[in-house]
C-alpha cells in the first residue's frame, strides 16, 4: 500500500489530484495547506509527498524545508505555476527530488510520481560502517546526512550524498550526464538533465573551495562532469 501526502490549496486540483491517484491505488492524504500537511506528516508516514509551491500560510518551499530536519529520504515533488529558473533552484536547494509546471499533463505527472516511489523504495539504506571522506572543501559523514567546512555543519540532501559518491566511485573520469542520471535519479527518470545541473550547482556551493571558480567537479562541455580530487 503506497501512501502519498498532497499539499494543494486549490480544492479543484485538490480534488482532481486525489481521484486520480486513487484511481491508481494510491492511498491519498490532501491538505488545503503547507501547514496541515506538516501535521498530516507528523501523525503518518509517506512514500511520496507532493507540495504546490504557492500555498498560504506555510509555502512549498518551507514546508520542504521543515520535513528536510528530520527526514532526508521520503520523496518530495513539487507542483509549480512558476516558471523562473530561481525558482526551480529554490526548491531543489530545500531538498526537494523533482518538480512539474502547471498547467502539467495527469500522464506525466502520474510517470514522475511512479519514478520517484520507484526509485525510493529501491534505495539500499546507507550502512552502518559507511565511512566519511573528503570531497573538496567538505568533510562528509553520510550517516548524518552532514558535512563539516571550516569547522561549521553543513546539511546535505540524499541526492548530494548519490552524487558525490558516484564521483567518488570513478575519480578523474569524465562521466556523462545520462549516467549520473541513471546512477542518481534512476534510469526511469523522465526529466531534463538541467536538473541535474541545478544540484550540481548547489552541490558546488558545499565542496568547492571558491563556487565560482570550480577545481572540484569540472564541467565537460557537450558530454557532463568529472571529479578531481583535492591532493
Amino acid at each position: 500500500m503506497t501512501r502519498i501526502l498532497i499539499a494543494e490549496d486549490d480544492r479543484r486540483i485538490r480534488d482532481g489530484l486525489v481521484q486520480t491517484l486513487e484511481s491508481e491505488g494510491y492511498v491519498v492524504t490532501a491538505a488545503m495547506d503547507g501547514k496541515s500537511a506538516i501535521a498530516f506528516w507528523k501523525q503518518e508516514k509517506f512514500d511520496l509527498i507532493v507540495l504546490d509551491v504557492m500555498m498560504p500560510y506555510l509555502n512549498g518551499y518551507d514546508t520542504c524545508r521543515e520535513i528536510r530536519k528530520t527526514d532526508g529520504h521520503t520523496p518530495i515533488l513539487f507542483l509549480t505555476a512558476k516558471t523562473e529558473e530561481i525558482d526551480k533552484v529554490v526548491g531543489l536547494k530545500m531538498g526537494g527530488d523533482d518538480y512539474v509546471a502547471k498547467p502539467f499533463g495527469i500522464h506525466e505527472l502520474l510517470a514522475r510520481i511512479e519514478a520517484l516511489i520507484r526509485r525510493s523504495k529501491g534505495v539500499v539504506q546507507l550502512a552502518d560502517d559507511e565511512s566519511n571522506y573528503r570531497f573538496g572543501a567538505l568533510d562528509v559523514t553520510p550517516l548524518t546526512m552532514t558535512g563539516l567546512r571550516d569547522g561549521h555543519s553543513v546539511s546535505l540532501t540524499q541526492r548530494e550524498l548519490k552524487l558525490m559518491r558516484a564521483f567518488v566511485e570513478r575519480p578523474q573520469q569524465v562521466l556523462s550526464r545520462q549516467h549520473l542520471l541513471d546512477v542518481c535519479w534512476g534510469v526511469e527518470y523522465l526529466g531534463t538533465t538541467r536538473t541535474l545541473d541545478q544540484h550540481i550547482a548547489q552541490l558546488r556551493k558545499k565542496v568547492e573551495p571558491e563556487p565560482g571558480m570550480p577545481t572540484v567537479i569540472l564541467t565537460v562541455h557537450g558530454v557532463g562532469y568529472r571529479y578531481v580530487p583535492c591532493e
